[in-house]
């Protein structure tokens, strides 16, 4: 049975507890998928995967296309292709009632032990979002990171897309249990980790994923690291950008 499944770059736990050194290029990500998000190497900015091109959100909300050798130390990504449902979305507002929609949808399929994968392209009356500038450490935690590094901003009245990932509470430390959802803008110019937004209407595409391959990193400084410290208030802090 050829199952649909995503590739993880290391655990959320390793990079709360500050493991941001390369894992993967950038290049090895894009052959396991076209969908997705993530970060870079010391945490120097936000990572958009969309239609096999991988993005960077840089801390002012400015998006560039990354190299192939740029490093990879945490990343998501799925091929959003197949088996795949998609539908319509009119006035959406607040990332709450987002993430409601989504479930409904997920539940309807009996998906909601399972991991999706989903674009949305759309008209969006607001987007905030943020992203940060890199910081060379080692054992720094994220949330300290991104409480010295990180800038908030907002976008309006923007076309673009959603990238959303979601996994099963049962899945938290590996991954954020729950959505996620990172934005880049429909000319490839702006972008970021998204904490709330204002959706006028969009077509979705989203797809159940039944496997995960979770690539460590191979350094002997990555055993150097407790992954069970980060606890659901700091995920869930860093996840909505405070």
């Amino acid at each position: 049975m050829n199952l649909a499944s995503i590739y993880q770059v290391s655990t959320l736990n390793a990079l709360m507890q500050g493991y941001t050194r390369k894992a993967v290029t950038v290049a090895e990500l894009l052959r396991h998928g076209d969908t997705g998000l993530g970060t870079f190497e010391n945490v120097d900015g936000e990572m958009i995967v969309v239609d096999g091109c991988c993005f960077r959100a840089t801390d002012n909300g400015g998006v560039t296309e990354m190299a192939p050798d740029v490093g990879v130390p945490f990343a998501s990504v799925a091929f959003l292709d197949g088996d795949v449902r998609e539908f319509d979305l009119q006035r959406v507002e607040g990332v709450d009632a987002l993430r409601n929609l989504l479930d409904l949808k997920i539940e309807e399929d009996f998906g909601l032990n399972s991991m999706h994968v989903v674009r949305i392209d759309g008209s969006f009356n607001e987007v905030r979002a943020r992203s940060e500038s890199g910081m060379r450490s080692q054992h720094v935690e994220l949330k300290e990171i991104l409480k010295d590094r990180q800038k908030d901003f907002a976008f309006e009245n923007v076309n673009g897309s959603l990238i959303c990932l979601y996994h099963p509470d049962f899945m938290q430390g590996i991954n954020a249990a729950g959505w996620h959802f990172h934005f880049v803008s429909e000319d490839r110019m702006s972008g970021g980790h998204v904490f709330d937004v204002s959706l006028a209407k969009g077509r979705v595409r989203l797809k159940k994923l039944s496997q995960i391959r979770i690539q460590l990193p191979t350094e002997a400084a990555f055993d150097t690291y407790s992954l069970t410290k980060a606890t659901q208030g700091d995920i869930k802090k860093v996840e909505q950008g405070t």
